[in-house]
């Protein structure tokens, strides 16, 4: 196809705004706490919910742009983003922000999954699918990168809701150059969608996810995070037995039979369920810690992000070289010595000595999901894809969300638990949190506010360096998982290597 490449840069750029959104975020949440008055658990609910959304619809629309058509969902989705971005940019309320960022997932749930089922489709060629899809995450990691930046360039100008306005023109774009441009496909012998496997996805997803932060924030022992855990539980139980019984389900269960997908997807969920609260953390920490500006933590974070990008590209010779169960476990072991590294890390900051780190970090990122995603796709039949690629986001989504809720738990309780205040100083806010404790400072004696900055920022940097111990030892643990589970895959993966199993 002639324009196969252009198809490549569109959906790539949707690609780059949807991960770009998902951090463009983090160096706003510190003003959230001081323009709306978001409390901790407010502050990881926004942080969360995009994700929870979009994880939670993601087996829906990608199905349903096997049947409608995937330039048509593509279309449609980012039309409803830019909507929803501006409703976001301007929520007076924490709880109206939650909100809006509700509607910016389901958005993005139609997206994602066009994105990689179109590459899918255009890309025929094994070679080319591997670089196509290095490409596509490349710009996936860019955007983690660029995110920062960007954020930090508004945030010194403007007011927190800037980071969501850049979202409309870059859509318009999509719209107009994929209305042009892109081909059509969907899956001609489709059925109906079953409305009882999309209530069951999306409520067992829900479910598992509201149980598991409410389990975090306040025990088990209460009836709604009892009943959530149960529903949980069943829900996504239900989900997969009906798959088994419809004609055309949601979800081939099928496919888990294949190791090349079933463990690409849980080495997914797992390494960025790892990855993504130290994102979170690190916006916190170049701030809240070291005082720097929000365009200073975004332009340090940049080089990791832009190498993640490279590896992406690099990752389909390597295949050649060490195998994809090579590449997976040796991105996944450079991420754990780097998170290694940022263990050791304080109050003071040599950034020439984290310079390298992040660059390891980044290319490691590239090298596993790159693979990862291959992987998923190509042992799919094509007139699936968009259901392949869809279980594959929800599983890098929920990853996501479920890092930031439970790592990030694990931080808020370790500082808690640590932070030894002053005498004379009050619990609250600076129990709740760093920024808390920073902006409570501000109003006390200079003598008492410099013993209470100090003590929030010791106590924060412990809670840090116990997650990036925890999490090294995860990706460790991930990496060996990888290494075993992918083992004998084919370096190169014929296309529809399925398809007859399927027909």
């Amino acid at each position: 196809m002639k324009n196969k490449w252009s198809c490549l840069a569109i959906a790539c750029l949707a690609t780059l705004l949807l991960s770009l959104d998902l951090t463009v975020l983090h160096l706003a949440l510190p003003r959230l706490v001081a323009d709306l008055g978001a409390t901790s658990t407010q502050l990881l609910w926004i942080g969360d919910m995009y994700g929870f959304a979009l994880a939670g619809l993601l087996v829906t629309m990608g199905n349903l742009g096997d049947r409608i058509g995937r330039k048509r969902l593509l279309l449609i989705g980012a039309a409803a983003f830019g909507a929803a971005s501006v409703v976001t940019a301007y929520a007076p309320t924490p709880e109206l922000l939650i909100a809006a960022r509700a509607l910016l997932g389901v958005a993005g749930a139609t997206i994602m999954p066009s994105t990689l089922s179109i590459i899918r489709n255009v890309f025929t060629e094994p070679g080319e699918r591997t670089a196509a899809i290095g490409v596509w995450s490349g710009m996936s990691a860019a955007g983690f990168a660029v995110g920062p930046v960007v954020g930090g360039l508004l945030l010194d100008h403007f007011w927190w809701g800037s980071v969501f306005l850049i979202n409309v023109p870059i859509m318009a774009l999509v719209l107009v150059a994929g209305a042009l441009v892109l081909p059509e496909s969907r899956n001609p012998h489709a059925g109906r969608i079953d409305l009882i496997s999309v209530v069951l996805s999306f409520g067992g997803i829900v479910t598992a996810i509201y149980a598991i932060k409410e389990a975090a924030h306040k025990g088990v022992e209460h009836a709604d995070v009892l009943g959530a855990g149960v529903a949980g539980v069943v829900l996504p139980a239900l989900f997969v037995w009906r798959q088994t019984r419809l004609p055309e389900p949601l979800i081939d269960v099928r496919l888990f039979a294949r190791r090349a997908f079933s463990a690409s997807i849980l080495t997914n969920l797992l390494a960025i369920f790892a990855m993504s609260a130290m994102m979170l953390m690190f916006a916190w920490y170049l701030q809240l810690v070291l005082g720097w500006s929000p365009l200073q933590a975004g332009l340090a974070q940049l080089p990791g992000g832009l190498a993640g990008a490279v590896g992406g590209v690099l990752a389909a010779r390597l295949i050649h070289l060490v195998g994809r169960n090579g590449v997976v476990a040796l991105g996944l072991a450079m991420n754990a010595a780097a998170f290694l590294y940022y263990a050791t890390l304080g109050t003071e900051l040599n950034y020439l000595a984290l310079l390298p780190v992040m660059v390891i970090q980044g290319m490691g990122v590239g090298f596993a999901f790159t693979v990862n995603n291959d992987n998923v796709l190509a042992t799919a039949p094509r007139q699936r894809a968009g259901a392949a690629a869809a279980v594959s986001e929800t599983a890098f989504e929920l990853g996501g969300a479920l890092g930031i809720a439970i790592l990030g738990t694990v931080l808020t309780s370790a500082y808690r638990a640590g932070l030894e205040l002053p005498a004379g100083v009050a619990d609250l806010p600076a129990r709740e949190s760093l920024a808390g404790a920073l902006d409570q400072a501000a109003a006390l004696p200079a003598e008492q506010a410099g013993e209470l900055v100090r003590a929030a920022q010791a106590a924060f940097m412990e809670g840090m360096q116990l997650t990036s111990l925890v999490t090294a030892g995860l990706l460790a643990v991930v990496a060996v998982l990888a290494l075993v589970g992918l083992r004998g895959v084919p370096k190169v993966i014929p296309e529809d290597v399925l398809a007859a199993a399927h027909q």
